[in-house]
Protein backbone atom coordinates (compact mmCIF):
# COMPACT_ATOMS: atom_id res chain seq x y z
CA UNK A 1 0.00 0.00 0.00
CA UNK A 2 2.83 2.47 0.72
CA UNK A 3 4.31 1.96 -3.58
CA UNK A 4 2.97 5.22 -4.46
CA UNK A 5 4.42 7.22 -2.03
CA UNK A 6 7.68 9.60 -3.14
CA UNK A 7 9.23 8.62 0.57
CA UNK A 8 9.52 4.97 0.07
CA UNK A 9 10.02 5.11 -3.61
CA UNK A 10 13.71 3.64 -3.66
CA UNK A 11 12.80 0.59 -1.39
CA UNK A 12 12.06 -2.72 -3.21
CA UNK A 13 8.72 -4.81 -3.28
CA UNK A 14 9.78 -7.10 -0.26
CA UNK A 15 11.33 -4.03 1.84
CA UNK A 16 8.03 -2.19 1.23
CA UNK A 17 6.00 -5.30 2.79
CA UNK A 18 8.43 -4.61 5.67
CA UNK A 19 8.09 -1.57 6.41
CA UNK A 20 4.08 -1.94 6.06
CA UNK A 21 4.09 -4.34 9.47
CA UNK A 22 4.76 -1.25 11.09
CA UNK A 23 1.72 1.12 9.97
CA UNK A 24 -2.02 0.89 10.83
CA UNK A 25 -4.71 1.85 9.07
CA UNK A 26 -7.14 4.50 9.83
CA UNK A 27 -9.91 5.69 8.07
CA UNK A 28 -11.82 8.74 8.67
CA UNK A 29 -15.06 10.66 6.67
CA UNK A 30 -14.80 14.01 5.15
CA UNK A 31 -14.40 17.09 7.67
CA UNK A 32 -12.69 15.02 10.40
CA UNK A 33 -10.47 16.89 12.11
CA UNK A 34 -7.07 14.73 12.15
CA UNK A 35 -4.38 17.26 14.37
CA UNK A 36 -4.88 20.54 15.26
CA UNK A 37 -2.08 23.31 16.02
CA UNK A 38 -0.07 22.64 19.20
CA UNK A 39 -1.60 19.18 19.80
CA UNK A 40 1.60 16.86 20.65
CA UNK A 41 2.09 13.57 18.12
CA UNK A 42 4.90 11.41 17.26
CA UNK A 43 3.24 9.76 14.17
CA UNK A 44 3.98 9.96 10.28
CA UNK A 45 0.28 10.07 8.45
CA UNK A 46 0.68 8.91 5.12
CA UNK A 47 -2.75 9.39 2.84
CA UNK A 48 -3.55 5.99 1.19
CA UNK A 49 -6.73 7.80 -0.47
CA UNK A 50 -8.58 10.56 -0.19
CA UNK A 51 -7.50 14.61 0.21
CA UNK A 52 -6.80 16.47 3.48
CA UNK A 53 -6.23 20.49 4.24
CA UNK A 54 -3.58 21.77 6.00
CA UNK A 55 -4.38 25.35 7.60
CA UNK A 56 -3.62 27.69 10.50
CA UNK A 57 -6.48 29.61 12.36
CA UNK A 58 -6.60 32.28 15.00
CA UNK A 59 -8.63 32.62 18.04
CA UNK A 60 -11.14 34.46 15.89
CA UNK A 61 -11.96 31.65 13.21
CA UNK A 62 -9.53 33.18 10.97
CA UNK A 63 -7.85 30.62 8.54
CA UNK A 64 -5.25 30.49 6.13
CA UNK A 65 -4.85 27.49 3.50
CA UNK A 66 -1.14 26.72 3.81
CA UNK A 67 -2.26 23.39 1.31
CA UNK A 68 -4.07 20.64 0.02
CA UNK A 69 -2.55 16.86 0.28
CA UNK A 70 -3.83 14.04 -1.80
CA UNK A 71 -2.77 10.14 -2.00
CA UNK A 72 1.23 9.36 -1.95
CA UNK A 73 1.74 12.41 0.57
CA UNK A 74 2.31 12.44 3.96
CA UNK A 75 2.36 14.62 7.21
CA UNK A 76 3.53 14.77 10.48
CA UNK A 77 7.41 14.12 9.60
CA UNK A 78 8.96 16.69 11.78
CA UNK A 79 7.40 15.12 14.95
CA UNK A 80 9.58 12.24 13.85
CA UNK A 81 12.96 14.75 14.49
CA UNK A 82 11.69 16.62 17.21
CA UNK A 83 9.23 16.58 20.07
CA UNK A 84 7.47 20.56 18.95
CA UNK A 85 4.08 20.53 18.76
CA UNK A 86 2.19 20.30 15.75
CA UNK A 87 2.81 23.12 13.84
CA UNK A 88 -0.24 23.31 11.28
CA UNK A 89 -4.10 21.27 11.81
CA UNK A 90 -5.27 18.59 9.59
CA UNK A 91 -8.46 17.68 8.35
CA UNK A 92 -10.28 15.50 5.73
CA UNK A 93 -11.28 17.31 2.97
CA UNK A 94 -12.77 14.19 1.81
CA UNK A 95 -12.99 10.74 3.17
CA UNK A 96 -9.44 9.17 3.51
CA UNK A 97 -7.63 6.00 4.52
CA UNK A 98 -3.94 6.80 6.42
CA UNK A 99 -0.74 4.46 6.98
CA UNK A 100 -0.43 5.89 10.49
CA UNK A 101 3.52 4.95 11.64
CA UNK A 102 4.74 5.54 15.06
CA UNK A 103 7.89 7.84 15.81
CA UNK A 104 9.55 4.61 17.45
CA UNK A 105 8.39 2.35 14.38
CA UNK A 106 9.74 4.42 12.00
CA UNK A 107 13.29 4.80 14.04
CA UNK A 108 13.29 0.80 13.94
CA UNK A 109 12.43 1.20 10.13
CA UNK A 110 14.97 3.49 9.60
CA UNK A 111 18.08 1.52 11.18
CA UNK A 112 16.83 -1.29 8.73
CA UNK A 113 16.49 0.99 5.48
CA UNK A 114 18.50 4.20 5.99
CA UNK A 115 17.79 5.27 2.55
CA UNK A 116 14.28 6.23 3.73
CA UNK A 117 16.21 8.87 5.58
CA UNK A 118 17.69 10.46 2.79
CA UNK A 119 14.86 10.48 0.96
CA UNK A 120 12.97 12.17 3.67
CA UNK A 121 15.79 14.99 3.71
CA UNK A 122 15.32 15.80 0.03
CA UNK A 123 11.42 15.31 0.92
CA UNK A 124 11.97 18.35 3.37
CA UNK A 125 14.38 20.34 1.53
CA UNK A 126 11.81 20.55 -1.48
CA UNK A 127 8.95 21.71 0.90
CA UNK A 128 11.33 24.63 2.45
CA UNK A 129 11.76 25.32 -1.05
CA UNK A 130 8.32 25.85 -1.72
CA UNK A 131 7.63 27.54 1.64
CA UNK A 132 10.13 30.41 0.95
CA UNK A 133 8.78 30.49 -2.50
CA UNK A 134 5.07 30.83 -1.48
CA UNK A 135 6.44 33.65 1.63
CA UNK A 136 8.05 35.46 -1.29
CA UNK A 137 4.94 35.80 -3.27
CA UNK A 138 2.57 36.10 -0.24
CA UNK A 139 4.89 39.05 0.89
CA UNK A 140 6.46 40.76 -2.80
CA UNK A 141 2.99 40.43 -4.95
CA UNK A 142 -0.18 42.09 -4.56
CA UNK A 143 -3.60 39.97 -4.61
CA UNK A 144 -3.86 39.76 -8.39
CA UNK A 145 -0.40 38.26 -8.70
CA UNK A 146 -0.63 36.06 -5.48
CA UNK A 147 -4.18 34.53 -7.49
CA UNK A 148 -2.50 34.23 -10.68
CA UNK A 149 0.04 32.36 -9.00
CA UNK A 150 -1.90 29.95 -6.98
CA UNK A 151 -4.41 29.34 -10.44
CA UNK A 152 -0.91 28.55 -12.56
CA UNK A 153 0.51 25.98 -9.66
CA UNK A 154 -2.48 24.10 -9.81
CA UNK A 155 -2.95 24.06 -13.51
CA UNK A 156 -3.27 21.35 -15.45
CA UNK A 157 -2.31 20.31 -19.59
CA UNK A 158 -5.00 19.01 -20.74
CA UNK A 159 -6.29 19.37 -24.82
CA UNK A 160 -3.96 22.33 -25.36
CA UNK A 161 -5.74 23.81 -22.49
CA UNK A 162 -4.70 24.49 -18.55
CA UNK A 163 -7.11 22.93 -16.53
CA UNK A 164 -8.04 23.48 -12.33
CA UNK A 165 -9.32 20.41 -12.28
CA UNK A 166 -9.50 20.56 -8.12
CA UNK A 167 -12.74 22.05 -7.09
CA UNK A 168 -12.63 25.60 -5.11
CA UNK A 169 -14.62 27.76 -3.77
CA UNK A 170 -13.77 31.65 -3.72
CA UNK A 171 -13.36 31.17 -0.09
CA UNK A 172 -11.06 28.36 -0.23
CA UNK A 173 -9.12 30.63 -2.82
CA UNK A 174 -9.43 33.97 -0.61
CA UNK A 175 -7.90 31.65 2.56
CA UNK A 176 -5.08 29.93 0.09
CA UNK A 177 -3.62 34.35 -1.12
CA UNK A 178 -4.46 36.16 2.47
CA UNK A 179 -7.39 37.91 0.40
CA UNK A 180 -11.21 38.80 1.26
CA UNK A 181 -13.62 36.88 -0.89
CA UNK A 182 -14.78 39.91 -2.27
CA UNK A 183 -11.61 40.69 -3.91
CA UNK A 184 -11.53 37.06 -5.12
CA UNK A 185 -14.36 37.16 -6.93
CA UNK A 186 -13.86 40.50 -8.70
CA UNK A 187 -11.01 39.42 -10.18
CA UNK A 188 -12.18 36.13 -11.52
CA UNK A 189 -14.49 37.87 -12.54
CA UNK A 190 -12.47 40.55 -14.96
CA UNK A 191 -10.71 37.59 -15.70
CA UNK A 192 -13.71 35.51 -17.42
CA UNK A 193 -15.10 38.57 -18.69
CA UNK A 194 -11.71 39.06 -20.68
CA UNK A 195 -11.74 35.56 -21.84
CA UNK A 196 -9.14 34.38 -20.05
CA UNK A 197 -10.47 32.04 -18.00
CA UNK A 198 -13.96 30.13 -18.11
CA UNK A 199 -15.34 28.47 -14.40
CA UNK A 200 -18.05 25.85 -13.25
CA UNK A 201 -18.10 24.09 -9.93
CA UNK A 202 -16.01 21.37 -11.26
CA UNK A 203 -13.43 23.04 -12.81
CA UNK A 204 -11.46 26.47 -13.83
CA UNK A 205 -10.02 26.59 -17.57
CA UNK A 206 -7.12 28.50 -18.43
CA UNK A 207 -7.43 29.74 -22.46
CA UNK A 208 -4.67 32.11 -22.53
CA UNK A 209 -1.62 33.80 -20.72
CA UNK A 210 -3.03 35.52 -17.69
CA UNK A 211 -2.17 39.41 -17.71
CA UNK A 212 1.18 40.34 -15.92
CA UNK A 213 -0.66 43.56 -14.01
CA UNK A 214 -4.79 43.82 -12.94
Amino acid sequence: MLETVALFASLEPEQLAAIEKYAVVRRYPKNTVILCEGDHSDSLYVILSGKVKVYLNDENGKEVIINYQGEGEYFGELSLIDDSERSASIVTAAATTFAVISKAAFFEALLGYPEIGIQLIGDLVRRIRTLTGDIKTLALSDVYGRLCKLLIDLARPEDGRQIVSEPLTQQEIANRIGASREMVCRILKDLETGGYITQDRKQLIIHKALPRRY
